[in-house]
């Protein structure tokens, strides 16, 4: 099921508040009553809410039947812990940072980055003990 939110979103179909169903949308607002400008889409497997909360666009991904699966944020590697940001700038100094965010579920953070050189492209998840492991690694072409 992770796979599927990391993998964030690829396939989704748009969706207005019409064709999410009341049970989500009831989840939705219970969970977030400040949320503002929400966008959904939608897929077999879960529906996700885009919004903005104080300030900040985050995604909130619910099961059809209205379980909140996962809260996201993208953030800025300054907002990582002090152990992650000094083991990226240890062992992953060659690389840049294209995408960065921390994922809740079942009351976990994770954080998921993805780096790239002119190689690899890695995507690395922190673990609980806060270092980073190998989540992907992908040959550039």
């Amino acid at each position: 099921m992770w796979l599927l939110l990391v993998t964030i979103s690829t396939g989704s179909a748009l969706a207005n508040e019409e064709t999410v169903s009341q049970q989500v949308l009831n989840a939705f607002k219970k969970e977030f009553v400040d949320a503002k400008d929400v966008n959904w889409q939608s897929t077999k497997e879960y529906v996700k809410a885009t919004f903005s909360l104080n300030d900040q666009v985050m995604f909130a991904y619910y099961s059809q039947e209205g379980e909140l699966l996962a809260i996201t944020r993208n953030i800025s590697s300054e907002k990582l812990p002090i152990s992650l940001l000094t083991s990226l700038k240890k062992n992953y100094n060659g690389y840049w940072i294209t995408d960065l965010f921390e994922m809740v579920a079942d009351g976990t953070g994770t954080y998921y980055i993805t780096l790239e050189n002119a190689d690899l492209e890695l995507v690395l998840k922190s673990d609980e003990f806060g270092s980073w492991e190998v989540y992907r690694k992908t040959k550039r072409a």
